[in-house]
């Protein structure tokens, strides 16, 4: 892993020498926290997306028609071709 001084170059960043010291050490403790998990054997573990168990409690997606097309344009003020027509609203 890079070191906070030559990450700081690299991106451009003037960092004082108390703010190097402060993301040397939480950079330390992450790769120690990483290093940690990374002894935990997971061999037979199922991945998970989340930790929570979610159901699907909607209802199923099932189409039907209710009122046809004519039957709808029956009550726009305009239409055309089988379509509503609306007034021009870009220019």
């Amino acid at each position: 892993m890079q070191s906070t001084e030559k990450l700081a170059k690299t991106k451009k960043l003037n960092l004082t020498d108390e703010e190097k010291d402060y993301l040397e050490n939480k950079r330390k403790m992450l790769e120690e926290s990483f290093a940690i998990l990374a002894q935990i054997n997971t061999d037979g573990i199922e991945p998970l997306v989340s930790v929570l168990i979610a159901e699907n409690v909607l209802r199923e997606d099932v189409s039907f028609k209710m009122i046809s097309r004519d039957e709808l344009l029956e009550n726009a003020p305009e239409q055309y071709d089988g379509y509503f027509q609306v007034p021009k609203t870009l220019d």
